[in-house]
């Protein structure tokens, strides 16, 4: 979808500029856009590169596994659905780790880890889990204590003070964190609402039906043997005289 919202931009842009007879800005806003992109990419491979290294040395250092285990109850509470021995649950604490300290350049390839695994408790592969909802929001929205990425923009374009904004990137993100999880729970608990409740099976009432012909068969043989039939003799046992009838 967005290597087609960027097609029609440009198209548009052709379109437009050919209507008012400026093609040839359009021709040199691509080299110069094109010309800025790559030297704001060498200016953020220094920085990209030294913060990535001080991220391994954290890691190395166990700095990472102190932050996981901060987070792994947060985690818990967030994630109800995840086993906490799951694969996915360490990919899920990486991912907030790297986010927490601005990279976001390593926390994409943690959160993509993390999706496979969700993806592997998913019952239905062509939608989305609310763990995977969960994860997203998360990954859109974290809580960025040094936003590293955004301080090597401004040292690329020659800011004054470029770590000025540490502490507005720390409110807003922190909002933005907080609306998220508020947004995920008011959808978890409402399709928790809408889901229809499960219906017990049907249970057959046999032992009754089984008691109750087992009981008519005992009473009948009861009957049968307390009961015998006489036998049409004729003769009386305890009179000792003929009763049958002569015509």
């Amino acid at each position: 979808m967005i290597h087609l919202i960027w097609v029609a931009l440009i198209c548009i842009g052709f379109v437009f500029a050919a209507a008012q007879g400026n093609i040839e800005v359009v021709t040199k806003a691509a080299f110069d856009g094109a010309t800025t992109g790559v030297t704001v990419c060498f200016g953020l491979i220094s920085v990209l590169v030294f913060w990535m290294g001080m991220m391994r040395l954290a890691e190395d250092g166990g700095l990472l596994q102190k932050i996981s285990k901060l987070l792994s109850p947060l985690v818990a509470f967030l994630f109800p659905d995840v086993p906490r021995n799951h694969p996915a649950m360490g990919y899920i604490l990486s991912n907030m780790s790297a986010n927490l300290l601005g990279l976001g350049n390593a926390a994409t390839p943690m959160g993509i880890k993390a999706m496979q695994e969700l993806q592997t408790l998913n019952p239905d592969k062509q939608t989305a889990t609310p763990a995977m909802c969960t994860l997203l929001a998360l990954n859109t929205a974290s809580i960025t204590l040094i936003p590293t990425t955004l301080i090597a923009i401004r040292l690329n374009f020659h800011s004054a003070h470029p770590a000025e904004i540490v502490g507005t990137t720390l409110v807003a993100t922190a909002i933005a964190t907080f609306a998220a999880i508020a947004a995920d729970r008011w959808y978890r608990s409402r399709e928790l609402r809408r889901r229809p409740p499960a219906i017990p099976p049907p249970q057959t009432s046999l032992a009754p039906l089984t008691s109750q012909a087992s009981t008519s068969a005992a009473s009948s043989t009861t009957s049968s043997i307390s009961s015998p039939a006489v036998p049409r003799t004729g003769i009386t046992a305890a009179k000792g005289r003929d009763t049958t009838w002569k015509g």
